[in-house]
């Protein structure tokens, strides 16, 4: 799933192929994908492009006063074509969901513009044309960025919750932007369990966790700001530590990430650098070693 420095990257490259052009019109593949009617997405025909932004794990497209909101789920992405074809994708057919074409970057040059695709089977890319951001449900619940949170309310945040860490650092009306990997990556980089209690956490632990936190985000956002959009699962792949490495040798100590799985994703983690070596179970059987 993109997360906070992808969809930070995806804004930035939007930003510098996208501003300036003009949108022909768009093309919707999956209509169930879009979620809003009022305005109707051909008021986007003829406007100019004037920027981009992100909203937690929300990718905005600023069309002369109006957003193209974009909420990618776990299997979206976004694929710019420096040219797109002329004939619409037929809906139901592949993975595209949504097409957005714009006017040639050169004078003489053809059509660009990107797909929305989505794999798998389930559906759950989201499209929104609003007049406000806050007019999608999803950012007006956003908590605040984690990237730009600072300790004194991070740590006010954490004294409130009486669960555990991997669900705090995910859930996006407490936090935004985290999700499922990075959140892997923090708690590592943190040197903390996955399963202890935000409210039981000392000072020096939420100092800690902020600043592993912060490092994290900030690595994964240089890494990924400048990289074309086709190449940005492959650099967030490349830069981390435990997540989606089960069996594999922890990058600082060497022991063996291990892996807790629930009903539809999972977590990693290395024993020795966050729990004392000590195996994490599944709840659903039995008790969690905090």
């Amino acid at each position: 799933m993109p997360e906070l420095p992808e969809i930070e990257a995806l804004a930035a490259f939007l930003r510098e192929n996208a501003v300036g052009r003009v949108v022909v019109r768009s093309d919707v593949a999956a209509f169930s994908a879009v979620k809003t009617f009022d305005p109707p997405l051909t008021a986007l025909n003829g406007l100019t492009v004037t920027g981009a932004c992100r909203h937690g794990k929300f990718l905005d497209l600023e069309v002369d006063g109006l957003h193209l909101v974009t909420h990618l789920s776990r299997a979206g992405w976004l694929h710019w074509r420096d040219t797109l074809p002329a004939v619409p994708p037929k809906p139901g057919r592949g993975p595209i969901a949504f097409r957005l074409h714009l006017t040639p970057a050169e004078d003489d040059g053809p059509n660009g513009g990107f797909d929305l695709t989505e794999a798998g089977t389930q559906k759950r890319l989201a499209v929104y044309l609003v007049r406000d951001p806050l007019e999608v449900p999803g950012i007006a619940r956003l908590g605040p960025d984690a990237l730009t949170v600072s300790l004194e309310d991070f740590a006010s945040l954490l004294a409130e919750q009486r669960a555990q860490l991997k669900g705090v650092l995910t859930s996006q009306s407490l936090l935004a932007g985290v999700g499922n990997a990075y959140s892997d990556e923090i708690l590592h980089t943190a040197r903390m369990s996955p399963f202890a209690i935000a409210s039981r956490l000392s000072e020096a632990q939420v100092s800690t966790l902020h600043a592993a936190m912060r490092t994290v985000l900030l690595d994964a956002v240089q890494r990924s700001v400048g990289q074309k959009a086709a190449t940005l699962k492959s650099e967030k792949r490349s830069g981390l530590a435990v997540h989606a490495r089960t069996g594999l040798p922890c990058p600082v100590c060497g022991d063996t990430v291990r892996e807790v799985s629930f009903a539809d994703k999972s977590l990693q983690y290395c024993p020795t650098c966050q729990t004392g070596g000590k195996n994490l179970a599944d709840r659903r059987l039995s008790r969690l070693v905090k």
